[in-house]
């Protein structure tokens, strides 16, 4: 097989996985893993959003929190103080999000290295407090809960997403086209200009690329991304809290994509998955359960500091037959 098919092969079962899953998992496993998998969905944008900057461009940004929060907040105060009904409350929070994005990635893409990182840890800062000291529209520390409208309303007719099927449907759907998204860009020429930015900005330069143009683009996408990964998750728990924005919520999603393989499209969702359900079986025996966490991603960088989708391709490259594509590219 080629490496090639073999890629084809394994997004094919991940996909047939998810949307046989509210179905096979309860076959071998209690219920509640379908609400787990749909949350592993969920902040596997958060994390694909930290690996799209860091994987593809070479920027580690510990901000993501920020336009993850802001697309939750924009949701419950839409919905809440607004009166929105659920599409429009869904786009005011992305729009909440990438708008943010626009403005912080205007000033943080200047800079590279760990001033990159400090940076986006200031902003997501910024407004962690700001959302704890504005109680009147965040709720503060209480959090800001919300009743979610109907998806369609059409007469008598009504499809909301309290409904477990309907939630875990649009939520795979969101979640799809978001890495559609991701696929399409990634393999573009803009995809083709992150690496090269990456690998060398000083040459990006020199053969006539926009180095600020490319990095504040997958920024913004990067905030976007983070933004529908918010609003998911506040129609997810029908509540939105600033304890979201905090950078701590960061560094965990910087965790996931790098025990997922940075650099590789559904490596988000592999390291998301491992650490989640980690977490969900380790807490039920160990009030601890965060130390063996802690090992484990040690263990994981240092022996696979690709990750794990970093280590799958590399024994697809290395066993598998190169496609004619692969050939063409080494030629």
């Amino acid at each position: 097989m080629t490496t090639t098919t073999i890629h084809r092969v394994g997004t094919l079962l991940l996909i047939l996985f998810t949307l046989s899953a509210p179905w096979v998992l309860p076959i071998f496993v209690d219920s509640f893993w379908v609400d787990i998998y749909s949350e592993i969905l969920i902040w596997s944008l958060l994390a694909a959003s930290v690996n799209l900057l860091f994987g593809y461009v070479g920027l580690l940004s510990f901000g993501q929190a920020l336009f993850f929060g802001l697309g939750m907040y924009g949701v419950a105060v839409g919905i809440a103080k607004f009166d929105l009904s659920f599409w429009p409350a869904f786009m005011f929070g992305v729009a909440l999000a990438t708008g943010m994005a626009v403005i912080a990635g205007a000033l943080a893409v200047r800079l590279t290295w760990h001033y990159f990182a400090i940076i986006t840890v200031v902003f997501s800062l910024i407004f962690y407090f700001t959302a704890l000291s504005w109680k009147q529209i965040t709720g503060g520390d209480d959090g800001l809960p919300f009743s979610v409208p109907p998806i369609v309303s059409i007469g008598d007719f009504e499809l909301v997403i309290t409904n477990p099927f309907t939630q875990y449907f649009f939520i795979v759907l969101m979640v799809g086209a978001c890495y559609a998204l991701m696929s399409r860009v990634i393999n573009s020429p803009l995809g083709r200009a992150f690496v090269t930015v990456r690998e060398n900005d000083t040459r990006a330069a020199l053969i006539g690329l926009n180095v600020y143009l490319i990095r504040l683009s997958a920024f913004v996408l990067a905030g976007f991304i983070a933004g529908v990964a918010g609003a998911l998750f506040a129609f997810f728990g029908r509540y939105a809290s600033a304890s979201y924005m905090f950078y701590h919520v960061s560094g965990e999603a910087v965790v996931w994509a790098i025990i997922g393989g940075v650099g590789t499209l559904f490596g988000p969702i592999l390291g998301t998955g491992l650490l989640i359900v980690l977490r969900e079986e380790l807490s039920s025996v160990w009030d601890h359960y965060l130390l063996l966490v802690g090992v484990a991603v040690i263990v994981t960088v240092i022996f696979a500091p690709r990750g794990v989708g970093g280590v799958f391709v590399a024994l697809v490259q290395k066993y598998a037959k190169p496609s004619s594509s692969d050939k063409e590219g080494s030629q």
